[in-house]
């Protein structure tokens, strides 16, 4: 699949997660969860930016902040809060939150689906979005045995 397949598939995926919530996806979340696909790796807030005023000279950072905002209400995205950066959502979470594992070696960021409900929330909490970071190092970081 090239990069430009993976992008389509994304925005098509996006685009009917989207209808199927009531919540609309614009032009310019489009925008910015293309850049986040494409960039297969956290990014910064003002990295989409500068890559978006390559085509939009007018974009600035509300407006991208709020792309990003909307894109992880609706499950599109999530923010890795240890880089202060951003990644397209790898699947759904519809029924669990997301697990983010990060190598303080070379950044990669890999995704696995978490639970539902945190064991450990306090009674009568409900959860509406959950992403935990755990931080080590993945196996092509490791040293050799």
């Amino acid at each position: 699949m090239t990069q430009r397949d993976s992008v389509s598939s994304a925005l098509r995926h996006a685009d009917q997660h989207c209808a199927e919530r009531g919540a609309r996806m614009t032009p310019l979340r489009q925008n910015v969860l293309a850049l986040l696909v494409e960039a297969g790796e956290p990014v910064k807030a003002y990295d989409l930016l500068d890559k978006m005023r390559a085509s939009d000279k007018s974009a600035k950072p509300p407006t991208v902040y709020r792309s990003l905002d909307f894109l992880m209400e609706v499950g599109l995205a999530h923010k890795v809060e240890a880089l202060n950066a951003y990644i397209a959502c790898a699947h759904c979470h519809d029924d669990g939150g997301a697990e983010l594992y990060i190598c303080r070696d070379c950044g990669n960021v890999t995704e696995k689906h978490g639970a539902p409900q945190p064991q450990n929330a306090p009674e009568g909490f409900t959860t509406s979005r959950s992403v935990v970071e755990h931080y080590g190092v993945c196996k092509d970081c490791q040293p050799a045995s």
